[in-house]
């Protein structure tokens, strides 16, 4: 696709600086990007490439432009911008609606006329799949699951029995959605398995990446409300309540009945114990625990950061101490307080 710059900047809603004539083939980084293509900058580290770019124009904030050699798109929100601008230039795959003739479909599943089911798909028992869904190669769908309308499921996806996933969402390959909960009961040295009885809900407009797992309810259901987007490789417990916009990147793990708000970010490799609550628009920086509920909204952060081994050996030995510290300083307080009174 090759579109000009001024069909660009009406797209992103942007003022243009330059020559709207010149036609743009393509998107790339400051660095890499190739003459005909467009790229942005939307952390000021990276404005030292402006000058050496061979991007043919640049989409930037107004406190940029005096640095930039090309042809510019000025915007509020750079990135976002660009994110507008690059799905005009995204390869779309083409689906065509249908059955392939190795899937394998229960005669008592629906499936709507314009939805699409690849090679080796297993779709069971009053299975539901709505409008222009894709249902992907070697994906399995457990009885009673229902896809909404425009939903994509990427390859070798299984639902579990009964979840429901809304429309317009994104379920990239090896997402398992609809495993049991860890419910273990004890008596004595053994273990009970406690029966998982609740579903995964899923709203509409939700992305869920690669090989993320969501588990099902207890009794009642685990629940991602609309416009959730989860990263790859995330791991959700029973009964947890995600808050619609919430966004969670990769490698964090939620445990069982945890409720996050709406528009939360959780960074990667966040944990959440279970059974707290997160207020609305809370933040937690990458590599926090979180063992307690926060009910305001905020940025949030806990770890170590990182340091010399040298330097967190020693801290490490401090640590340790710090209980034995605590006591002796509360000891030399008195000292100090009754000497003050003397």
């Amino acid at each position: 696709m090759s579109l000009t710059l001024a069909d660009l900047a009406r797209h992103a809603d942007a003022k243009l600086i330059g020559d709207g004539q010149y036609v743009i083939h393509g998107v790339g980084t400051l660095q890499g990007a190739a003459p005909g293509s467009i790229s942005f900058l939307s952390n000021s580290r990276y404005r030292k490439y402006l000058q050496i770019t061979q991007a043919s124009a640049v989409i930037l904030q107004e406190q940029d432009l005096e640095y930039c050699p090309v042809n510019a798109l000025v915007v509020d929100n750079p990135y976002l911008a660009y994110a507008r601008i690059a799905a005009l230039f995204a390869p779309r795959q083409e689906v065509s609606a249908g059955i392939h003739h190795s899937a394998i479909i229960s005669p008592s599943a629906r499936v709507d006329e314009t939805a699409s089911i690849g090679p080796l798909a297993v779709i069971g028992d009053d299975c539901v799949v709505g409008p222009r869904a894709t249902i992907g190669p070697g994906c399995v769908l457990e009885q009673g699951v229902s896809v909404g309308n425009d939903t994509r499921l990427v390859a070798n996806v299984t639902i579990c029995w009964g979840c429901r996933i809304g429309a317009r969402g994104l379920i990239h390959a090896g997402v398992v959605i609809g495993t049991d909960g860890f419910g273990l009961a004890r008596e004595r040295d053994v273990y009970i398995k406690v029966p998982q009885l609740g579903i995964v809900d899923i709203g509409d407009d939700v992305e869920v990446g690669a090989n993320t797992t969501i588990d099902r309810g207890t009794i009642e259901n685990t629940i991602i409300e609309n416009g959730v987007k989860l990263d790859n490789q995330i791991q959700i417990g029973h009964n947890v309540m995600i808050g619609s916009n919430t966004v969670i990147v990769a490698c964090s793990a939620i445990a069982g009945s945890t409720v996050i708000g709406k528009n939360c970010t959780l960074a990667g490799g966040v944990g959440l114990v279970g059974h707290i609550e997160l207020a609305d628009g809370v933040t937690i920086t990458g590599m926090s625990m979180v063992t307690k509920s926060l009910n305001k909204p905020g940025v949030y952060s806990s770890g170590t950061p990182l340091s010399s081994s040298e330097q967190w050996h020693k801290n490490a030995v401090r640590f340790r101490q710090l209980d034995d510290m605590a006591r002796r300083l509360k000891q030399l307080e008195k000292e100090l307080a009754t000497l003050k009174k003397g």
